[in-house]
């Protein structure tokens, strides 16, 4: 059977898309590798941020929904976005810099065995920034060097993601017995799995909460996306899911890579996603992100989707 690469996306819920476009190019110096619209409901944003490309491993996606209320935490939730960064020396220059532009942070600590920050953007999404110490990187990674952030201390991809659920062994389950992951720690209420042995790039932590679940809103976590090689491989997962017995969306074209969701036992939204074509599919490296791009079927509908979008971009540049 095929194996799991590491993480291929995250994507969250937000109330304001210019808010979420500033923050996440501004402070935390990601490149938009696409501003285009969810393809079930083009009448909202869809932002994708991450390295110079965009590669997989490396991006966060928001669906901006205007009339969204706040997130109540809970459990059945995945609650944390681990981001790798260089070295401890990493930690202490984005502590500065959070301290700077008025971002709200903690000290620096430690998290799933490494030196980590914890911070959240203004819609309250938890996040926590963790030193890489040298390992390994999603091997799509390519530095974006065109923000203000130095280039010693760029934000290098996803790392450890933490999901927080009632029943601990069931998710457990699924990772290891249908994707493959290895654990690499595990307590009573907490357990630590990787897709790669010894590798933070496709990490996942589980934490048991029997509490209430959690009621989604702004700066919530709406999926996690796993890679997949190709389509092919992408079938045979398919096929794995289904005989595990659970329900999924079958292969679905999003144009820049296909994909497979599905629900495990907790109720936790996977996604399964291809590493390509990518985000080149339609338009060139050097111009990623800086126009409204639209997937081939709904191409014949800019005129309006464009007229229901709110600017998020400075003036001057295109929509």
């Amino acid at each position: 059977m095929h194996t799991i690469s590491g993480h291929h996306h995250i994507s969250m819920l937000s109330k304001n898309a210019k808010i979420i476009n500033d923050f996440y190019q501004q402070v935390l110096g990601l490149r938009r590798v696409k501003k285009t619209v969810n393809q079930d409901d083009p009448s909202m944003y869809h932002l994708f941020f991450g390295d110079r490309s965009g590669g997989a491993g490396t991006e966060l996606t928001f669906f901006e929904i205007p009339n969204i209320g706040g997130t109540v935490r809970g459990s059945n939730a995945i609650t944390q976005i681990g981001l790798l960064v260089p070295s401890y020396e990493s930690l202490v220059y984005w502590k500065e810099r959070f301290e700077r532009l008025a971002v709200n942070h903690g000290e620096i600590t430690s998290y799933a065995g490494r030196d980590a920050l914890h911070f959240e953007d203004q819609e309250g999404l938890r996040m926590v920034l963790l030193n890489n110490n040298g390992e390994k990187v999603p091997n799509t990674w390519q530095a974006w060097t065109g923000s203000e952030v130095d280039p010693q201390h760029l934000i290098l991809g996803m790392g450890t993601i933490e999901i927080t659920v009632r029943h601990l062994d069931r998710l457990a389950n699924t990772l290891t017995e249908l994707f493959g992951y290895v654990e690499a720690s595990h307590s009573d209420k907490e357990a630590i799995y990787q897709s790669v042995a010894g590798q933070s790039f496709g990490e996942i932590l589980i934490r048991q909460d029997l509490g209430p679940r959690e009621k989604p809103g702004k700066g919530s976590i709406h999926h996690l996306a796993i890679r997949a090689k190709n389509e092919e491989e992408l079938r045979d997962w398919e096929a794995a899911v289904n005989e595990r017995g659970f329900y999924t969306s079958g292969v679905v074209d999003r144009f820049y890579f296909k994909s497979l969701y599905f629900r495990e036992s907790n109720g936790i939204l996977f996604e399964i996603a291809t590493d390509g074509p990518g985000f080149t599919a339609d338009s060139s490296l050097e111009e990623l992100g800086k126009d409204l791009s639209l997937p081939p079927f709904l191409e014949g509908r800019r005129a309006e989707i464009v007229q229901n979008l709110l600017p998020i971009d400075e003036i001057g540049e295109k929509k």
